[in-house]
């Protein structure tokens, strides 16, 4: 399998805000992928990274404006809220009834804000110059020779074996005590704090019953006493036979699934047709090239409408760049989606037309939702719900053949800013601790961000960074198109030292990506 082959930008600080309006408040590390293994980006985006298009970014927790953090749905565990169920319930009758009853949304369009997916125009502005063949590394034998020439630091090339789960995964995404790939450590010390009104449910208690379903089995339970003390032979009045009759038989009285809203077979007589298609993006596929157009006009339009954009920003260009380029590989596994890893576009089509489009990235453990764009003239369907709730389903129907796949990705949760609190409706979701990079259940992380808007999520103080660097000199680099180890590349370079910002890179990727990509050297 090809390697992944990055060049690192370093730290850009200073840039302007989207979410609090500040001018110079921003700060991230960015890194152009121009190749990346879907295991690479899981790992990576566990770590707090995300993509737009191929350049890859990360922000400074501790020294941005407004804290983004990695914010994940347990997709299994999923149980769409009432606002959610009112989402999928006007898709319904718009199908079947044509009806066209616009209802403000409450919850915003997933990833709809610009500045969450593309960090400012810099990562253009820095686009790499390095031409294709200095990214080809020579002949392994040449690569072998040259990781044996540090023969003092007993340098040898490794291969690092992505540890799989076992085929009992289903139980260990769904045992409450079993750790997950990244799963927070169990014995880490967490105030394990109720959520503030308003700030969702709490998921250690049961779920909410209705009053007449409590009476009903209160009324049951009494049959069932009596009927114990009745003499043999003897009938119950009737209208109480007929209940418990009926009442007695087990029940599957579970609430509806996201499943059995989006799966229902539509009356005859609908009056529209929706069909949602996966095409793969990179590299494009037949049916991609063929609906690229169509595809860019729905994106145009969303820009200008929702974004006011004017006409001539949302270039071809831009949109290509941003939506359709991904440094991802298309891979497949014989225990993987039968679609394979990498990055698609899931069209919505409505009679037969494009109308909305979820730009996603199918990995290992999960699906990564990168971006939504849709026609304006169907905002009344809060397509951006309804896209998060199918991409959710998307992930259940995908562990089915993967068992290793089990979260919905949702991108960055910025809780200091309001209106981009909405993705931790989605629940149970966790978040990534920006210090020891294990995921925190929402509920658990939400009291500490009110008081702070950067915070620690781990409360174990001793926790630390596992995956932090270790080994600065067994950091693979590409130079002159050979591969070759950080400390043998080292005493070959000439000129001024570079380790500062090899070592800021490698820090930030952790140890085990550093090990299994290789960084651009000039």
């Amino acid at each position: 399998m090809p390697a992944a082959v990055v060049e690192y930008k370093g730290w850009k600080e200073g840039r302007g805000c989207g979410y609090c309006g500040s001018e110079r408040g921003k700060v991230s590390a960015g890194m152009w992928a121009h190749s990346m293994t879907v295991q690479d980006y899981q790992d990576l985006i566990d770590r707090g990274w995300r993509r737009s298009g191929k350049y890859v970014y990360k922000p400074i927790m501790n020294q941005t404006c407004c804290p983004q953090y990695t914010i994940r749905c347990q997709a299994l565990h999923f149980q769409a809220s009432k606002s959610h169920k009112k989402v999928l319930k006007k898709m319904l009758k718009f199908l079947s009834k044509g009806d066209v009853s616009k209802v403000a949304s409450e919850e915003e369009p997933m990833d709809s804000h610009i500045e969450d997916a593309v960090p400012c125009d810099f990562p253009y502005k820095s686009e790499s110059q390095v031409s294709q063949s200095e990214l080809t590394p020579l002949g392994v034998d040449h690569t072998e020779s040259v990781q044996n020439e540090d023969k003092d630091s007993g340098e040898t090339k490794e291969e690092v074996n992505v540890q799989k789960v076992e085929s009992d995964s289903l139980q260990i995404c769904a045992a409450k005590d079993t750790p997950v790939p990244g799963e927070p450590s169990h014995s880490a010390k967490v105030v394990h704090a109720p959520p503030k009104p308003g700030k969702g449910a709490d998921l250690s208690k049961p779920l909410c019953r209705k009053a007449k379903d409590i009476r009903k089995e209160r009324k049951l339970q009494k049959l069932l006493q009596n009927q114990k003390c009745t003499l043999e032979g003897s009938q119950l009045p009737g209208g109480d036979q007929a209940f418990l009759l009926q009442n007695s038989k087990p029940k599957t009285n579970q609430p509806k699934t996201i499943e059995d809203f989006v799966l229902v077979s539509l009356p005859d007589d609908a009056r529209h047709k929706l069909e949602v298609r996966v095409v793969r993006s990179s590299p494009p596929s037949s049916q991609f090239k063929a609906t690229f157009q169509e595809s860019y006009q729905v994106y145009k339009r969303y820009q200008m409408v929702i974004h006011k954009d004017p006409p001539d920003k949302p270039t071809i260009n831009q949109f290509t760049r941003f939506l359709c380029d991904s440094p991802l590989e298309a891979e497949h596994a014989p225990n993987g989606p039968e679609c394979g890893y990498g990055s698609f576009h899931q069209q919505y089509w409505l009679d037969g037309k494009i109308i909305a489009v979820g730009v996603i990235d199918i990995l290992p453990y999960c699906v990564s939702s990168v971006y939504l764009y849709y026609d304006p003239d169907f905002s009344f369907l809060s397509l951006g719900v309804y896209s998060a709730l199918r991409e959710i389903a998307f992930t259940r129907q995908l562990h089915e053949k993967a068992p290793d796949l089990c979260f919905y990705y949702m991108g960055f949760y910025i809780h200091s800013c309001p209106k981009m609190r909405y993705k931790g409706q989605y629940r149970p979701s966790d978040l990534l601790c920006p210090e020891t990079y294990v995921w925190m259940p929402i509920e658990q992380c939400l009291p500490l961000l009110e008081n702070s808007k950067y915070s620690r999520f781990n409360q174990d103080g001793k926790a630390v960074d596992e995956g932090r660097l270790k080994e600065l000199g067994r950091v693979r680099v590409l130079h002159k198109r050979t591969v070759m180890p950080y400390s043998v590349y080292k005493k070959r370079r000439k000129g001024p030292s570079d380790e500062a910002n090899v070592q800021q890179y490698a820090s930030l990727v952790g140890q085990t990506c550093s090990e299994r990509m290789l960084l651009f050297r000039s």
